[in-house]
């Protein structure tokens, strides 16, 4: 959009708004649009129209001054949401509430009950697993049969996802270190779970919810 469009657009709610006023918050650094080709004329996307309305209407409607909202605008830019009690998208910026991780678990499905019984020859063809890298698995502790030698449904996905893992030259061996976090997590479960006769699988939750988010910001400071 032309400054004028832009003008023209904001007029129904900003009456007072002028193209002298838009390039002041131009000048301020609150608003930055891009410039066609030859720089003369400046070039507004719909995301700088928001901008400018959040601006006019933090002045209009909260008086704040132009550090306070060029603070707020720095805050919108890191990710931050309008307080929802002052209006919509009006309102100082506040961290938003997480958003629950869809491959993280619920309480429910980690404690459903899973009738999946399957021998060692079973679980091998099925994730595609030679002998030796199989009972390299079990070696590790990745894989466990229960008393009667079968296998439950968690190690049909911990088979499928070692072999998948295979391709990226990541041996069984390599894998140690998620048996040994998990068995750290579980014992910390059953260590705050059973005093308080809290429900393990909430707690479970919650830690696999916190290993995921610490692992995603690793990867991210990467």
């Amino acid at each position: 959009m032309t400054i004028g469009a832009v003008v023209a657009a904001l007029k129904p709610d900003f009456p007072d708004v002028s193209i002298s006023k838009l390039r002041f918050l131009e000048a301020e650094g609150l608003v930055t649009p891009a410039r066609t080709g030859s720089g003369s004329y400046r070039s507004y996307t719909t995301e700088d129209l928001d901008r400018l309305r959040y601006v006019l209407t933090a002045q209009r409607d909260h008086f704040w001054p132009l550090k306070v909202i060029r603070e707020a605008l720095d805050a919108l830019d890191r990710g931050l949401t309008p307080d929802s009690d002052s209006g919509p998208g009006q309102g100082r910026p506040r961290a938003p509430r997480p958003v629950p991780d869809p491959d993280v678990p619920t309480a429910r499905e980690l404690t459903a009950s899973k009738p999946l019984r399957l021998s060692r020859t079973e679980l091998a063809e099925s994730a595609g697993l030679d002998a030796t890298t199989f009972e390299a698995l079990v070696g590790f502790g990745l894989l466990r049969p229960d008393a009667s030698g079968h296998f439950g449904e968690p190690a049909l996905t911990v088979a499928h996802t070692a072999a998948a893992l295979a391709a990226y030259g990541i041996e069984p061996r390599h894998l140690r270190p998620f048996r040994t976090a998990a068995d750290r997590e579980i014992g910390l479960v059953q260590q705050a779970a059973t005093p308080r006769r809290q429900d393990p699988a909430e707690v479970l939750r919650l830690c696999i919810a916190l290993h995921t988010a610490l692992v995603r910001e690793g990867l991210s400071e990467d």
